[in-house]
């Protein structure tokens, strides 16, 4: 749980925008607020939509269920990359392993309103040398998955950059692949663009000692721009340490339009209409 008292509404965007990634089934806040009340803060400063993520079985699990009881609100299931190694050495708490552990995430990605592979990809931040085989071996598969279903594929990449582009490179990455909470450089950024890949930007973009991620904002094309919270982590500038929930998307939004040279209103439409050219219609 992300505790600590909830940052004061920002002033509401002109057209409202996607919370492209964030994790409502994790509790936070003080008061922890449910999440009908984030859902509703949300919608009262423009970000009226959102794509709740399910890494783990548990959460993937929620997703699920979730997703159709929100109708703002659409689901994305996956293993993320430090779970696939505990599943595939038989240390996860669960018991599950992971082969039936990637045969539920593929069974729960077949329904109506899970529009999203992810979080997949590579971290090796947390999973050394050990875990790097199995994780390679799990974002492979899901991608494989998100080509079968026809659905995007949201990467995570943590200290995996080169490695990320190599295996997207050689497997063929899917047609709509999104790299969320976008962590590279400008030159990373380029060779995404080139490639027809969407980058995500979170609250880290509004970080002071962020000029890089700003740089690599600023060589991307507005119409390859998402946003999102990555909720409730990585509250952005100046509330970070304090939870984080999608009524805060707005926050970013405004960095996001600065650092691109762009209006506003024109920022919000652009990443409302790449939203919805991705996920499809909530």
């Amino acid at each position: 749980m992300r505790s600590g008292a909830w940052p004061p509404a920002p002033e509401a965007l002109p057209v409202p925008v996607v919370d492209n990634h964030c994790h409502l089934e994790f509790p936070a806040g003080d008061p922890e607020l449910s999440v009908e009340q984030r859902l509703a803060a949300a919608a009262a400063v423009g970000v009226d939509r959102l794509v709740q993520v399910g890494c783990e079985l548990d959460s993937a699990r929620w997703t699920a269920e979730a997703v159709e009881r929100y109708p703002s609100m659409l689901g994305a299931v996956a293993l993320h990359p430090n779970e696939a190694p505990l599943h595939a050495d038989g240390s996860h708490e669960s018991g599950i392993g992971y082969e039936d552990a990637l045969a539920e995430i593929a069974a729960l990605a077949r329904g109506s309103r899970i529009r999203a592979i992810g979080e997949t990809g590579l971290d090796f931040f947390r999973t050394g040398e050990e875990g790097r085989a199995a994780q390679i071996r799990s974002f492979r598969d899901h991608i494989a998955l998100a080509k079968e279903l026809d659905l995007p594929l949201q990467i995570h990449d943590r200290d995996a950059h080169a490695e990320v582009l190599d295996v997207l490179e050689r497997d063929g990455a899917p047609e709509r692949t999104v790299f969320h909470c976008y962590s590279g450089d400008a030159g990373m950024a380029r060779v995404c663009a080139q490639r027809g890949y969407y980058l995500s930007f979170a609250g880290t973009v509004t970080f002071k000692n962020n000029d890089g991620l700003r740089a690599a904002l600023a060589v991307t094309p507005l119409e390859r721009v998402l946003v999102e919270t990555d909720a409730p982590f990585l509250t952005p500038h100046p509330h970070r340490g304090a939870p984080n929930a999608p009524y805060l998307v707005p926050v970013t939004m405004r960095t996001v339009a600065t650092v691109l040279g762009t209006d506003l209103e024109a920022a919000c439409a652009a990443v409302s209409t790449t939203s919805e050219l991705l996920y499809g219609p909530w």
